[in-house]
């Protein structure tokens, strides 16, 4: 009952589209309708800014945090605790890529995956976030640095796991959202190898709604 309750709460907790609001409320535009039509900080960056793209970063990664660390409050004392924060981290980010509040859309939880992934295990983000960030910095794509970050995510978090520093849920939660945020980027992974990704700078033209 406990895990299926997490996945409840951290679903909701994920289905929040910080993207799409703060779209209309700085821009008066649907993050949807332009650009990649997601509604992460990527396509905020594009669309609306540097601004607003932190703003919705911020909030995307808190709602991964927040989806942990209110399952550990809520079943505090129960010895499923830190699974039921695992899939309330992970049900978080299956929320923001396909949110109910906004038609089963979203992003792509790139944000939301390393806020849940740093309430499970802060080391993993310590050593993880500098390799992204070198390869966003590198490359200029931030699909890639996404991808490595999923995909390097599990096998730093077992590696930490080998020598006390992280749980079994920790790397359960790492190998499950890893896949799914790499299954996200299936469309970036396709313009990757066709040379066609657009680079980190590149602006979208957008207008408001009249």
């Amino acid at each position: 009952m406990s895990l299926l309750l997490a996945a409840v709460l951290g679903y909701l907790l994920g289905a929040i589209p910080f993207g799409l609001l703060i779209g209309r409320l700085t821009k008066g535009i649907d993050l949807r309708e332009h650009g990649s039509h997601r509604t992460g900080a990527t396509n905020a960056l594009r669309t609306l800014g540097m601004r607003a793209a932190a703003a919705v970063f911020l909030l995307d990664v808190a709602k991964g945090v927040a989806a942990v660390l209110l399952a550990r409050l809520l079943f505090a004392g129960d010895p499923m605790v830190e699974w039921a924060a695992a899939v309330a981290g992970f049900a978080a980010i299956v929320g923001h890529n396909w949110s109910l509040f906004i038609g089963f859309t979203g992003g792509r939880g790139v944000a939301t995956s390393a806020g849940a992934l740093g309430a499970m295990s802060p080391w993993t983000i310590v050593i993880l976030a500098p390799i992204v960030a070198l390869v966003i910095w590198r490359s200029r794509f931030v699909s890639l640095g996404s991808i490595i970050g999923a995909l390097g995510a599990p096998l730093i978090t077992a590696v930490l796991a080998g020598i006390g520093a992280a749980t079994i849920p920790a790397i359960s939660y790492a190998l499950a959202s890893g896949v799914l945020v790499t299954a996200a980027h299936a469309d970036n992974i396709g313009r990757l190898r066709a040379g066609t990704e657009r680079r980190i700078g590149q602006k979208e033209p957008v207008s408001p709604h009249a």
